[in-house]
This record gives structure tokens, C-alpha cells and sequence, in this order.
């Protein structure tokens, strides 16, 4: 059976990198919709631009769903620093003529897994988790529907990318991915100690560049923007590609190394609210509730990338 994905998101340059690796059409899976969620700037910004980017890569046949506004506790924050002010700096911004879909985000997983059979569909959230969340606390029994749940989130040794422990789109809403995590999914988690091994370095840059469509180029774009503000606060050649790791394990699992482990989230302190515990070396009797990447093959990855992009145009 074609794997059934729904791809949750909050785009965000990294996101658009994802669904561009994600959107070229393929017998491997079906994408059943996109769903959208506030975290790298607001809702009216995140759904507006994952319908321009589904035009720019010719697939206005898959449907698109605004969720949650907010985190499930918690003010919203973003991340206009690192993604510009639109979400998506580095490419012309114009409203798209794709529909956004009236049905709400959670409602839109919600009936979409009910009606589905059990363990059939995989959920692919790449922002703060509030959507999924949501979903799970209004009709539990979607969990058994799920798949897994493959999601860009947390860091062990890396430390944190918007506090000293904590990964952005966990701190955004921790009680939305506390939920996720105690929920009993299958998840495979990518956090930022794999994120930070695939850099948009200047090598792949170029790489990107001499591709020549219109998909590649905005990639291009998207990218030479995006890595300004990490190559400066990391001192690297290029930016982390968080998301589109994801997709990545989805379309070629082996290059990825992957744990069995307990995470758990900090929800209520101030100093590491968002932190995600990683029992990487079993140092407690917990359930291992997820599987940990913690190793990629680079070279790999980066011809993923461009494979795909290249089947654009």
C-alpha cells in the first residue's frame, strides 16, 4: 500500500526546502494535505506561504489547512530574525491564487485518520507541535491510526537554538509536544544534533544553483538568505537544514542513525522550559518512546537534495 502522509508545517525558509523535497509526484506516497500552524511567524503568513510555495512547485492538487494561531499555553513566539519578516526571505512575496481550505487543520487530521485504517497514515510535523496536539486531545483514538510520527524537534548535545537547552519548535509549545510524546505514537525525531551535520554549505549552494529551474533557483534564494543569519551566529559555512530531514528519512531512511530512547519535555520552568530530556545512554527504566536520530550521511543527503530538485521543470 502507498504510504499516506500528512505533512504539518509553519514555513519558514527550512520548511520550504522540505516540501520541496516532499512535493515531487511519486509513487512512494500519497500526501493527503498539508496542514499549517503559527511558529516561524503568524498563522496568516505560515498558511499563505505553504500555498505559494505548492504553486511554485506545480502542486495546487493538494489541499491546504490552516490550524492553530497559538501555542496551546504559552504567548507565540517566532523566529522573523531568522526567516524575514514574511516567513520566506529571499523570494518574491505575492498572495497565491491556490484556495486555502475552509476546514480547520484539526479537524482536517482528525476525520482524515478516522476515517483511515489503523497504523496507516505517518504524520510529518515540522514546526511547534500544537496542531497534532490539539488533534490528540479531541479524539484520542486517532493515535492508533497513526503510522508514526516523523518531527523536526529538540536537541541533546547540541544545546538549544533559541535558549541554552532548548530547540525552537519544542520551546515554542512544550505542553503541545509533551502531549505528542506521551501519546504512544511511533515517533522518529530529528533534532538539532543531526540538523547541525547538514549544512547549506557554499559546495552545496552551488550545487543547488547550477540545477536551473524555477524550483531550484527559489531554493537557491531561499537558502543564501537564510544561511546569513546562522553562518553568523554559529561560525559555518551555511545554515542547519532542520526540516528537511524529515522528508529525508521519509524518501531514503538509511542515511539517517537512528536510537531508541525516552524523551521526555519540560513544560513550566523558565530557565529550560522546552528542553527535551534525552535518556540517549538508558540511564533510567522509562519506555523508549522514540526513536533518536543522532548521525546522517551528509554527502548523501545532499545528493537527495538535489535529485529532487532537479525532477522540477
Amino acid at each position: 500500500m502507498t504510504r499516506r502522509l500528512i505533512i504539518d508545517c509553519d514555513p519558514g525558509q527550512d520548511d520550504a526546502i522540505n516540501l520541496f523535497l516532499a512535493l515531487p509526484k511519486t509513487d512512494e506516497y500519497e500526501i493527503l494535505g498539508i496542514t499549517v500552524v503559527a511558529g516561524n511567524t503568524s498563522l496568516e503568513k505560515t498558511q499563505r506561504n505553504a500555498r505559494l510555495l505548492c504553486e511554485l512547485a506545480g502542486r495546487t492538487d493538494i489541499p491546504i489547512y490552516a490550524g492553530c494561531d497559538a501555542p496551546l499555553k504559552y504567548p507565540l513566539a517566532t523566529a522573523e530574525e531568522v526567516h524575514g519578516s514574511e516567513g520566506l526571505e529571499g523570494i518574491e512575496i505575492t498572495e497565491p491564487e491556490m484556495a486555502l481550505q475552509s476546514q480547520n487543520a484539526v479537524d482536517f487530521i482528525i476525520d482524515t485518520l478516522m476515517a483511515a485504517e489503523d497504523k496507516s497514515v505517518t504524520l510529518v510535523p515540522t514546526g511547534p507541535l500544537t496542531n497534532v496536539a490539539k488533534a490528540l486531545q479531541k479524539k484520542p483514538e486517532i493515535a492508533a491510526k497513526m503510522k508514526e510520527i516523523v518531527l523536526m524537534g529538540g536537541a541533546l548535545k547540541e544545546g538549544g537554538n533559541i535558549t541554552p537547552s532548548a530547540e525552537f519548535n519544542i520551546y515554542v509549545d512544550p505542553h503541545a509536544a509533551n502531549i505528542v510524546f506521551e501519546s504512544g505514537v511511533p515517533l522518529v525525531v530529528f533534532g538539532l544534533d543531526v540538523t547541525h551535520q547538514v549544512l547549506s554549505s557554499d559546495a552545496v549552494l552551488e550545487r543547488i544553483k547550477n540545477i536551473g529551474n524555477p524550483v531550484a533557483d527559489a531554493a537557491y534564494s531561499l537558502l543564501t538568505h537564510y544561511g546569513r543569519f546562522d553562518a553568523e551566529k554559529y561560525g559555518t559555512n551555511g545554515a542547519p537544514l532542520h526540516d528537511p530531514c524529515t522528508m529525508a528519512y521519509i524518501l531514503k531512511p538509511e542515511i539517517f542513525t537512528l536510537k531508541s530512547c525516552n524523551i521526555r519535555v519540560e513544560t513550566e520552568s523558565d530557565l529550560t522550559r522546552g528542553h527535551t530530556a534525552v535518556d540517549f545512554w538508558y540511564a533510567t527504566d522509562l519506555p523508549r518512546n522514540a526513536r533518536w536520530a543522532y548521525d546522517v550521511d551528509t554527502p548523501g543527503f545532499f545528493d537527495l537534495l538535489v535529485k529532487q530538485l532537479s525532477t522540477y521543470g
